[in-house]
């Protein structure tokens, strides 16, 4: 199921071609320009830069294994903002306005044999 997901694994979004205006995940219709907008496929770049971030030490039930860990909204070059972990980075290495770029990562298992789910994360763009 999750591998017909486009945006999971390679940042699929779109772009309204009248308004010029980039989302991520991708739209059906244009919430700026309405029915006048005309939407289409657009490849993200998976390069963007910190905009905000915390350290996690306290996370949700089945993540407590990954502590800590930093989590970020990043904005990406073309415009929309995912919410992201940043991985490879220690959090006193990481500031507003670091330039990132998309990892693919493993994100969960079902159990210890189930599913693995995999998907973007970020990491320092040196």
């Amino acid at each position: 199921m999750w591998r017909r997901i486009p945006e999971r694994y390679r940042m699929a979004g779109s772009l309204c071609e009248n308004c010029r205006q980039n989302f991520f995940p991708r739209r059906t219709f244009c919430p700026i320009c309405r029915r006048k907008g005309k939407i289409v496929d657009k490849q993200m770049s998976g390069k963007g830069k910190v905009f905000a971030y915390s350290l996690v030490t306290a996370p949700p039930v089945g993540y407590e294994g990954e502590i800590p860990y930093i989590l970020a909204i990043i904005e990406l070059d073309e415009g929309p903002k995912v919410t992201a972990q940043i991985v490879d980075c220690k959090c006193d290495k990481l500031e507003i306005g670091t330039k990132v770029k998309s990892a693919f990562r493993r994100i969960t298992e079902d159990g210890d044999e189930g599913i693995i789910y995999y998907g973007f994360k970020f990491k320092l763009d040196k």
